[in-house]
């Protein structure tokens, strides 16, 4: 998926995002650790909690949306 999203240059607007002030507030709510654990346990469930969480906030909104936007490029 990296690699496609280089290929396509979507990878600066990706990493854009994650350096804004909404990408940044998020990545102070999320607990790294966790997101790991579910990542190399493969639990989505827990996964998808998380995604659940970055969800429920305007930020999360907002990224989300900026995200889907940028896809459909």
């Amino acid at each position: 998926m990296a690699r496609e999203l280089k290929k396509s240059g979507k990878a600066q607007g990706i990493r854009a995002l994650a350096d804004s002030a909404d990408g940044q507030k998020l990545g102070k709510m999320i607990d790294a650790a966790a997101v790991e654990k579910a990542v190399k346990g493969g639990d989505s469930a827990a996964l998808q909690q998380i995604l659940r969480g970055v969800l429920s906030t305007a930020e999360g909104q907002r990224l989300a949306e900026n995200i889907r936007k940028m896809m459909k490029k």
